[in-house]
């Protein structure tokens, strides 16, 4: 007997969820560290000025519950300048991966998820720079909450125990080159002629437009979230389902960067992998996993788009083989990426004390996406209001291409897309005037095969964006900076089996964040790429046995040195874990 196609869409992609799973699949009980490979902080080897615990707490059965709370203030009489969240967490029994979050005064601070712990005790940490947030964490009396969705049961019944820690650093013990430059004063501008004169242009041009948003943190942090239910989160069902929030912003900004926290789970939770409905509809199919592979977050103020996110297709723990992240999990499992967009060339449209709509959404989502935004805004201490304009606004120009083709279970799916969008506006403030442009490059690819009736599933993708920011003096002094990304993609599985509630999983996966950042002075590059491989023997959702291997290359260079790491897994425990500070031609 044939295995239905049925356990390609819902098993070989969804053996996982990060909020609402079906049984874990168990394994032999371990006691152990899961780790994610990153650069450690560049201040991590130094002795905090001083630190705060804030939070110790166990998550049972907390499903359908608000976040839990502590009060927060920061510690009296601390000299910093560096700020660093440390999380510690441990988990017994049998549990599914979580999803997990951190606010303050409503803003998210970290969004992390858990491993798949089997019977048995766990452990891990996180440990993440949260200096941008400097202007929330130097302020009393506020509010921090933390979210972990789970659920105990006779089926789940692991606790996840975290503790949390803020730890802050002076720029006196501080002999790191990535120290990050506090504000700068802003210049006095009494008429045209003195700024013209003026030889502070190009520095103010260097901190303050770095490829870096927050290099300067913000002096201002509004949240674009929701009233908490199990979180601030704003829960996105469908593609029409668009969450707003209105905002009057302070009329003396002068710059202003959005911050997107993203996530998907249940249904598109594979959103890279979902085939079209026509093709679901057609083979009686009730997975409900469809849609096509295109999902964008976009954000519009007053119904004008100013940007969008094709997010890095984090893979939680239990996700594709949870065999592949025993216990190296994958690219940004505990630390998932937030996003920045550029909203400065926009301040002409808001700065006149009046309330403006500004909306979240995912294009063609299905249930369900988590986002939540945080809006960073740098004021001018010395004026009222600042002048601005936008001066260009290019709508996004999208094309989207699709092809399709099937016969009953096996066909062949493509999506094209191409974007390019252009944005400029000018602010004219005590620091001088200066016009900003945006210009966006996107470019999508997305394939998918079923093959051998359905049995075989090959997904490819490729994500590249380029974007350059170009600041503009009265004066004539240019400031330009570039990001370019890119996030391929590569899963096969391939499902066997001869009985009902039987059947073996072959998988293969590689994945990779690829991030080049430069400006006239500074560059930066960083690839992080995962392999993966294994075989899973499962009955009724318990995997008997199994095997799996994963190999990881972590390289980021930049003017201040080099960091690599080269990591190799199987069998539940690291083989092989080598470590250089030394820059090499690859970089």
């Amino acid at each position: 007997m044939h295995l239905p196609h049925l356990l390609v869409l819902s098993l070989a992609f969804a053996l996982s969820s990060a909020t609402s799973p079906p049984p874990p699949l168990r394994r032999l009980p371990t006691a152990k560290q899961y780790v994610e490979i990153k650069r450690p902080l560049s201040f991590s080897s130094l002795t905090p000025s001083c630190t705060l615990p804030i939070l110790s707490h166990g998550f049972g059965n907390t499903i359908n519950l608000p976040p839990t709370y502590a009060p927060y203030t920061p510690p009296v009489n601390c000299t910093w300048s560096r700020a660093a969240i440390h999380l510690s967490a441990a988990a017994n029994g049998t549990q599914n991966n979580r999803i997990a979050a951190v606010w303050l005064d409503a803003v998210e601070i970290l969004r992390t998820s858990t491993p798949e712990p089997a019977t048995g005790d766990s452990f891990w940490l996180v440990e993440k720079d949260v200096t941008k947030y400097s202007s929330l964490l130097r302020k009393p009396n506020l509010t921090l909450a933390v979210a972990v969705p789970n659920a105990v049961n006779g089926v789940f019944t692991g606790f996840y125990q975290l503790n949390l820690t803020f730890l802050y650093y002076s720029n006196d013990n501080d002999t790191s080159t990535h120290a990050v430059n506090l504000p700068l004063p802003l210049l006095p501008q009494t008429d045209e002629s003195t700024v013209e004169k003026s030889e502070e242009i190009p520095r103010i041009l260097a901190e303050n437009y770095s490829p870096n948003a927050y290099d300067s943190p913000a002096d201002l942090i509004i949240p674009i979230s929701a009233i908490p239910g199990e979180g601030f989160w704003f829960k996105i069902e469908t593609a029409s389902d668009v969450k707003q929030k209105g905002l009057q912003i302070p009329l003396n900004s002068y710059r202003a960067v959005l911050e997107l926290y993203i996530s998907s789970h249940s249904k598109d939770e594979f959103w890279y992998s979902n085939p079209p409905n026509s093709y679901l509809e057609k083979n009686n199919l009730t997975t409900g996993r469809g849609n096509g592979a295109y999902r964008e977050v976009f954000v519009t103020i007053d119904n004008s788009t100013v940007g969008s996110v094709i997010p890095f297709p984090v893979i939680f723990s239990g996700g594709i083989d949870p065999l592949y992240w025993d216990p190296v999990v994958s690219i940004g499992a505990f630390d998932l990426p937030s996003y920045d967009i550029e909203l400065t060339p926009f301040l002409g449209m808001v700065l006149d004390g009046k309330a403006h709509i500004f909306r979240l959404g995912v294009t063609d989502a299905i249930s369900f996406w988590l986002v939540d935004a945080n809006l960073h805004l740098w004021l001018d201490a010395n004026v009222v209001v600042v002048k601005a304009e936008t001066v260009e606004y290019t709508a996004p120009s999208v094309s989207v291409k699709r092809k399709s083709k099937f016969s009953k279970l096996d066909g062949k799916f493509e999506i094209k897309v191409k974007r390019k969008s252009e944005f400029s506006g000018w602010v004219s403030s005590s620091l001088g005037n200066f016009t900003t442009s945006i210009s966006e490059k996107l470019e999508f690819k997305n394939k998918i095969k079923f093959k051998t009736n359905g049995t075989v599933k090959d997904v490819k993708q490729k994500v590249k964006v380029k974007t350059e920011m170009e600041v503009v003096s009265c004066t004539g002094d240019v400031y330009s900076t570039k990001l370019n990304r890119k996030y391929p993609l590569e899963i096969t599985s391939q499902v066997a089996g001869s009985e009902e509630g039987k059947y073996s999983i072959v998988s293969d996966l590689e994945t990779s964040m690829e991030e080049e950042r430069s400006n006239d002075s500074f560059t930066s590059s960083l690839v992080n790429t995962q392999k993966a491989n294994g075989t899973m023997y499962v009955e009724n959702r318990v995997v008997l046995s199994g095997a799996a291997n994963t190999y990881q290359t972590y390289s980021v260079a930049d003017d201040f040195g080099c960091y690599s790491r080269q990591v190799s897994a199987a069998g539940g425990y690291i083989s092989n874990d080598t470590t250089s500070v030394l820059c090499t031609s690859s970089l």
